[in-house]
């Protein structure tokens, strides 16, 4: 039984709505003069340990789900497939402070940072009987929920408002932005002292919350993110020698159902098919799937990045690449991550992409088919065929391969490179049933091995959420992101081979400002003391 299962079996659903009101009640004193009906009140709440424990599950819902996925649409590996999307114009650099994609993104995280606020504020009030410990494990889950928006914010927005408790709407007015420095400080401080509160691991019905390994695996993010890499390695460290965590043996089903709660796995946001949902199928799959949206599609630019089976990027006149068959002889990530031409599909037809094809999926046959011809093949599983949008699949945000490849990336940048950093990497390019790709040698230098380890993250993680912050740190954004968008290579009627060019204007990315996102122009409307990122 899954976390949320739970949650709805004990009638706790409707807590996270309550929890809100609460939020919003504590803008207004004058509010609690009359109990209301339609929701809780702080006269009656926070009494119980089990008040504690409806708070703290509230929390959950904060993280991240379908959210993930438009953020690879904005770098080089994938693409936003309708040029109307609100996203489609920061493709193109014509977005400013004004875009909602900004600000829902920025009120979001500040919602869940809110709600543990809240939480934390207020949990000492608990009367009565109470297990010390487990209302400290709470307190602990709260501080890295908080800890993950801030992470969020930090690599979007550079220094942000560090808000470590409730504020009055006139304490809101005036806030200012804390150096990023002091941001990644608290998120270091805050997942340290969580850790040390939180259990190892869960069973039954707690199987989806917050364990000391969450924590510390996104400490080890973040500080990969900082350049603390020193500390990135220590935490990824600690949990690699725990040996509580492998790589799932089919990367062929690690994003389905039958991977659920797997010994990958460190952070999940669960869902519960039918009651507490997400539409990643409904968002993703090809148009001819049950009315797939193709929201956020493929590259060729993130196809190009797979090596062949041989091990050797395609650029290399060794490699046995074939311009004219593109998927054959690849890293078998590419087919298990990507809908290729002639891949089944979940409702048994085939997929056949090209734009002479005459297939509902064919490029140019609707303006919701992919415009590259590829679909992300990750979290379409066909068990959700019959209900595109309200699937229960879990989504994962942070997984054992993602921890491999911080602590590999940071001992290289440290110039600590060991047995240890080859063993990483090749645990993800060799280790499981459907993935042997050649393993990496001692004879790779540093360069080499940087090259390496930013390819194996693009392609091992993509369509995660991840790579906007990796482009972003590795400050290489200006130089992916621009040019036009290409696609599949078809054969045309004449048998020539060609390339498709996504039908939208060329991606922009100036340097000197999109690096950072703006604040978005609401936030400064309503407090004049957010200063603007340079050059918006």
């Amino acid at each position: 039984m899954n976390f949320y299962k739970y949650l709805y079996q004990r009638g706790n659903w409707i807590f996270s709505f309550g929890l809100f009101s609460l939020m919003l009640m504590g803008c207004d004193k004058n509010l609690l003069d009359a109990v209301p009906t339609d929701r809780l009140s702080e006269n009656i709440f926070w009494k119980s340990q089990a008040d504690a424990e409806l708070a703290a599950n509230a929390l959950y819902n904060d993280l991240d789900g379908a959210e993930i996925f438009y953020s690879d649409a904005l770098t080089d590996i994938a693409h936003v497939n309708q040029p109307f999307a609100v996203d489609a114009y920061i493709e193109l650099g014509t977005y400013d402070a004004s875009s909602s994609r900004l600000y829902n993104t920025w009120s979001s995280a500040y919602k869940g940072i809110g709600a543990a606020n809240y939480f934390l504020a207020n949990v000492g009030k608990i009367e009565g009987s109470r297990d010390e410990a487990l209302i400290a494990r709470f307190i602990g889950e709260a501080r890295v929920l908080r800890a993950y928006q801030y992470i969020k914010l930090a690599y979007l927005f550079g220094g942000v408002p560090l808000v470590k408790a409730p504020l009055t709407l006139e304490e809101g007015r005036a806030v200012q932005r804390a150096d990023l420095k002091e941001i990644y400080d608290f998120i270091d401080t805050e997942l340290e002292l969580a850790a040390a509160s939180l259990p190892e691991s869960y069973s039954s019905n707690d199987i989806g919350r917050i364990t000391r390994w969450a924590a510390l695996g996104l400490k080890a993010r973040s500080d990969l993110y900082a350049g603390r890499f020193a500390a990135a390695a220590k935490a990824a460290k600690t949990i690699i020698d725990s040996k509580r965590f492998e790589l799932y043996p089919l990367y062929a089903n690690l994003f389905t159902y039958a991977a659920e709660n797997n010994k990958e796995v460190l952070l999940d946001k669960q869902f519960l098919e039918n009651i507490y949902t997400q539409s990643v199928f409904n968002l993703l799959a090809p148009y001819s799937q049950q009315n797939g949206q193709s929201t956020y599609v493929p590259t060729k630019a993130l196809t190009d990045s797979y090596e062949t089976s041989s091990g050797l990027v395609i650029t290399d006149a060794n490699s046995g690449y074939d311009p004219k068959n593109p998927s054959k002889n690849r890293d078998p990530r590419l087919a298990l991550s990507i809908f290729l031409d002639g891949d089944p599909l979940p409702n048994g037809a085939i997929f056949r992409p090209a734009p002479n094809s005459g297939t509902a999926d064919a490029v140019g046959s609707t303006y919701i088919a992919s415009t590259t011809g590829f679909n992300i093949k990750k979290y379409i599983d066909k068990k959700d065929l019959a209900n595109p949008s309200k699937s229960g699949l879990n989504i994962m945000l942070l997984r054992y391969a993602e921890i491999l490849l911080t602590y590999a990336e940071a001992k290289i940048e440290l110039g600590e490179i060991d047995g240890s950093v080859y063993d990483a990497i090749n645990q993800i390019r060799n280790s499981r049933t459907d993935v042997k790709l050649p393993i990496i040698s001692n004879q790779v230098n540093q360069e080499q091995l940087r090259q390496l380890v930013r390819r194996e993250r693009t392609v091992e993680l993509a369509f995660e959420g991840l790579h906007l912050a990796d482009i972003r740190r590795w400050k290489t954004a200006e130089k992916v992101v621009p040019g036009k968008v290409y696609g599949i290579t078809y054969q045309n009627n004449n048998g020539e081979a060609v390339v498709v060019e996504a039908a939208s204007e060329s991606r922009v990315f100036d340097a000197k400002k999109h690096y950072l996102w703006p604040i978005p122009q609401r936030e400064i409307n309503l407090n004049p003391n957010l200063k603007q990122n340079p050059n918006w």
